[in-house]
């Protein structure tokens, strides 16, 4: 595995807000590119940075047939032309320990799903590549709980890596709807000591109650989520987001718009600086 690349900044600064923005699912180069373009443009303007995201391979879809994104080599070269292509920093999903070590060579940041966020050889795989880990909440966790997966990770980071981060993306209430505690995200950081992200388009999903049995998702209460979570104390955002979402192989219901990513963002850093004035 090829060393640790410097990092001139932290990925995840608490000092301001920053972003994790991309699509879903990888596809073809030019899809990813022209949101990755858009995100480059757009991190000018964000001043704690914006890294692009999508993932190689949708191991968790509700349904056998359903598009699962290009795999492991296919997906990790795609990536590597993203970032060469616009120089961002660039991350994506790893579910297998094996993973890990490939993915780490090419991206700059590894992500653990949610629902993942227990097992005990991924965690450490993915500290011990040095890249910083960003692990997803499960959904039937409470905050207190993802204390253990975070140390799990650090203490399989060598010492020039270790950086994480933990993100909300709401929790399982009834059957096939989430809902969002604003508490957590001060809990999350104090049973954690980590930033906290808010996963503004995961939080709208409706697992299972889509077409077919696929994902369904409430688009339209993105904003109001990721405003109060702003607002709560989250230090990040994760927002998917596609130039047309209903078109989209996966998740398209809870994606936001590409072109209304733009607007979203500056508001809710109109909202962090009122809160933290």
């Amino acid at each position: 595995m090829s060393a640790v690349a410097p990092r001139l900044a932290s990925v995840f600064p608490t000092t301001q807000l920053f972003l994790v923005a991309g699509p879903c699912q990888l596809e073809d180069d030019g899809l990813n590119l022209r949101v990755a373009e858009h995100l480059a443009r757009l991190s000018d303007r964000v001043p704690g940075g914006i890294v692009f995201k999508a993932s190689f391979d949708k191991a968790n879809r509700s349904n056998p047939g359903a598009m699962r994104g290009p795999g492991l080599e296919r997906g990790l070269a795609a990536l590597a032309r993203v970032r060469e292509a616009t120089g961002m920093r660039v991350l994506t999903d790893v579910h297998l320990p094996d993973q890990c070590a490939s993915a780490a060579d090419v991206v700059d940041v590894l992500q653990i799903p949610a629902f993942l966020c227990r097992q005990t050889d991924l965690l450490e795989a993915a500290g011990a590549t040095g890249r910083p880990v960003n692990v997803k909440k499960g959904q039937w966790m409470h905050p207190e709980g993802m204390r253990g997966a975070l140390e799990k990770v650090r203490s399989a980071a060598p010492e020039e890596g270790g950086e994480v981060a933990v993100t909300e993306r709401g929790t399982f209430f009834g059957y096939g709807d989430l809902v969002v505690d604003m508490r957590n995200f001060t809990r999350l950081r104090a049973a954690c000591a980590a930033p906290v992200i808010f996963d503004g388009t995961h939080s709208v999903q409706q697992p299972g109650k889509g077409e077919g049995g696929a994902s369904g998702g409430a688009r339209e209460f993105i904003p109001s989520l990721v405003l109060a979570a702003v607002a709560a104390g989250a230090d990040g955002l994760f927002l998917e987001t596609h130039p047309n979402p209903d078109r989209a192989p996966s998740d398209g219901p809870n994606m936001l718009p590409l072109d209304r990513l733009d607007d979203l963002v500056m508001r809710a850093l109109d909202v962090r600086a009122a809160v933290r004035a």
